[in-house]
């Protein structure tokens, strides 16, 4: 018997050395490292701040230096040949494509690297993996698509919610909202209850901003997709009900429509007149002091208005959707979406690039980015149900709640630190997510899934009058159930990346897409209905002189593309 034990000791001893075990790299004794991180998604600028910086340098020793995607910054750093350390695309296109034909991202096989370093992402991403080999084209993996789900089928949480000031609405008397005539009517008589906000400012029905504008006005081009379920593509909508493509100059189509929405607004006093010149956190601060009765996402309404205060002062900004509209909502599926976790293929630290987005991509990273650091501001208790604790009731209510004085020890290195600034400072400012938030927590009990909306705890939590009347006139307790109980329109997800454009058509593109969206803010600001006319007429005809019949047939073969995969993947 002893001899058996020595050769089996010995046998392990021979064969340790070829056992695969993943050892970290993180040097928390070292210098502290800067990862640069070229995000295309992020609203924020320069070194991560607060407890997320915190967080992250305890557990990796890192700090991030986050870049925003602003004009020029794309063609600069490809130019120099770095894009950065991490890279997040905001879409798995033209920009993305082009950096893999020209060797700036990390092939994650190489050497193993991958799978050596994101052992959690290797063992429970392969399908979101595998489909970015095939968006790649290169037959490499350089990365995964956000919101990843381990299981097929539902959908995603809404964003269209369709926000409105409830205790307005309430004092209105519950008028009906067939359709934006009807939303109008009511928008107009709110301002009439509140013609000035919290600080003594004009109110409005609301107030949008030109950040995220692309081939068209973005919150027009959004309205369309929450009011007739159609999903942006090109210049203009995919129907993710026959594949059809919906030009946005297409007449009494849905973009014009709601451009036209928007210069009624306007011309009545109901639209910020600054929203074509002001940031998105401008236009957060006047949502925040109550200068807006109504917006499409919830997260620059309800998420912000929302606060403690607001509550207990029987404010408060909830859904309320128009009965003829039926809002997008996004599928679940194992591919992940469009928005492209990658590396760049000359940074210095591979392998902690490797290990930082591993952490992102499991269920404790993902909370972390949704709600804060666990033990903090959310916890488990002890049947594995998801809960926030009091701090984190105020910061979920309110995204720049203090978080100055916050004691928190690290459960990784068990040194104890203070937090500062609010809790949106120290939010992971990259701007994507690796998880679907409405996939099941697989660390959580009972099929929680990510989403508060599904927790026991926030059912069943203590709650306002104003949201308790909200809830007896929905006949549910939250959006989510509210939102899943109406008209919707699911699109699905498949595994789709638009197809390159030749040099002649990028240039005539580039045009157009100018054209529409100066002309589009040109038209928010006509003072007449002749005038907004006018200036459609003459959107209409300048794209032509850039080849637009070029560009229409382009979006029409990528809509049919898209279908053709839609039906492989779920059938006819």
């Amino acid at each position: 018997m002893k001899k058996l034990i020595s050769l089996m000791l010995a046998l392990l001893l021979c064969a340790a050395p070829f056992i695969a075990v993943a050892e970290s790299v993180v040097d928390r004794d070292g210098p502290v490292i800067t990862l640069n991180v070229y995000s295309q998604l992020a609203n924020f600028s320069g070194i991560q701040q607060g407890w997320g910086a915190t967080l992250l340098r305890d557990k990796f020793n890192v700090e991030l230096n986050i870049i925003p995607d602003q004009d020029g910054t794309y063609e600069t750093r490809m130019a120099n040949g770095n894009l950065g350390d991490i890279v997040v695309w905001g879409a798995n296109g033209a920009d993305y494509k082009n950096a893999v034909a020209k060797d700036m991202l990390l092939d994650w096989e190489e050497d193993d690297l991958g799978a050596t370093y994101a052992p959690y992402i290797w063992e429970n991403y392969q399908a979101a993996l595998n489909a970015n080999r095939t968006v790649s084209g290169d037959d490499k993996i350089h990365g995964f698509g956000h919101t990843v789900a381990f299981k097929q089928g539902s959908h995603q949480a809404f964003f269209y919610t369709w926000d409105i000031r409830w205790d307005l609405y309430k004092k209105l008397g519950y008028p009906p909202v067939k359709n934006l005539d009807d939303l109008y009517e009511v928008l107009a008589q709110m301002k009439q209850l509140e013609p000035t906000d919290e600080k003594g400012n004009p109110t409005y029905a609301t107030s949008i901003w030109p950040d995220w504008d692309g081939n068209m006005v973005m919150y027009v081009k959004s309205l369309g997709t929450a009011y007739y379920g159609y999903d942006e593509l090109g210049f203009g909508y995919y129907n993710p009900n026959n594949g059809q493509f919906v030009s946005c100059l297409e007449d009494n189509g849905p973009y014009l429509e709601c451009l036209r929405f928007f210069n009624k607004l306007y011309r009545n006093d109901l639209l910020d007149p600054n929203s074509m010149t002001q940031t998105y956190d401008v236009m957060g601060e006047k949502v925040k002091n109550g200068g807006t009765f109504w917006g499409i996402f919830n997260y620059s309404t309800s998420l912000i208005f929302n606060t403690k205060e607001h509550l207990e002062q029987d404010k408060m900004m909830y859904s309320l959707v128009p009965e003829e509209a039926s809002p997008i909502v996004y599928g679940l599926g194992t591919n992940g979406g469009n928005r492209i976790w990658s590396i760049g293929n000359y940074t210095e630290y591979p392998e902690l690039c490797l290990e930082v987005l591993n952490w992102l991509a499991t269920p404790e990273g993902s909370m972390t980015m949704w709600y804060g650091p666990q033990g903090v501001t959310w916890d488990y208790d002890e049947n594995g149900l998801a809960y926030f604790t009091e701090l984190g009731k105020n910061t979920n209510r309110d995204s720049s709640y203090p978080m100055d004085g916050v004691e928190w020890t690290s459960p990784w290195t068990g040194k104890s630190y203070t937090f500062s600034g609010t809790y949106n400072d120290g939010a992971i400012q990259i701007n994507n997510v690796t998880l679907a938030m409405d996939m099941e927590n697989p660390d959580g009990a009972h099929g929680e899934t990510f989403n508060k909306e599904t927790w026991e705890s926030q059912i069943t939590d203590i709650s306002y009058p104003i949201q308790e009347d909200w809830r007896q006139w929905a006949g549910v307790t939250s959006a989510e159930q509210y939102m899943n109980r109406g008209k919707y329109t699911v699109m699905p997800e498949v595994n789709y990346s638009e197809s390159d454009k030749n040099s002649e058509l990028k240039l005539y593109w580039d045009q157009c897409a100018g054209i529409i969206t100066d002309v589009s803010w040109q038209a928010i600001y006509a003072k007449t209905e002749e005038q907004f006319n006018g200036l459609i007429s003459q959107m209409k005809a300048r794209v032509k002189m850039y080849n637009w019949d070029d560009c229409v047939r382009w979006c029409e073969q990528e809509c049919a593309a898209k279908w053709q995969l839609t039906k492989e993947t779920y059938g006819e």
